[in-house]
């Protein structure tokens, strides 16, 4: 299995991620519950206009977060850290895969954003100790 495929493999058995924001007067953290496309390496997450994590990156697009396996047994530790670019969401395949996993959410009718990630790096032990699989997003050849 390829690296990129690790990732989502990993993102995918899971569905709430920490973000973490900053307009550069503050910081912000919080838990949303999150799609994911493997095709793009693009969350998508629902959330107000008035929370502190959206009017951060209003001021500042890009964000950084982390999903993990929560263990106490260090030979099981897995996780993924991520950066990327905090958008109102403008891709109706991705409103479509969000309410796919959310049914729910459909009455709620929330705000959808998309995280673009351009950069991941999961641990797995079980792969060996401190075992770090890192991946960047190439755009013309330049790395992120």
């Amino acid at each position: 299995m390829k690296d990129l495929e690790k990732i989502a493999s990993f993102i995918k058995e899971h569905h709430v991620m920490t973000l973490a924001t900053t307009d550069f007067e503050s910081v912000s953290a919080c838990s949303l519950f999150y799609a994911y496309d493997a095709s793009s390496q693009t969350f998508i997450v629902a959330s107000a206009d008035d929370t502190t994590h959206v009017e951060q990156t209003q001021k500042n697009a890009h964000i950084a977060g982390n999903i993990l396996l929560e263990t106490k047994s260090v030979g099981k530790i897995q996780g993924v850290q991520f950066r990327g670019v905090f958008a109102l969401l403008d891709n109706p395949a991705h409103k479509k895969l969000y309410f796919k996993e959310f049914p729910y959410a459909i009455a709620l009718a929330p705000k959808l954003w998309s995280i673009e990630v351009d950069y991941f790096k999961m641990t797995d032990n079980r792969l060996g100790f401190g075992k770090k699989i890192i991946w960047r997003r190439e755009v013309d050849g330049v790395s992120f």
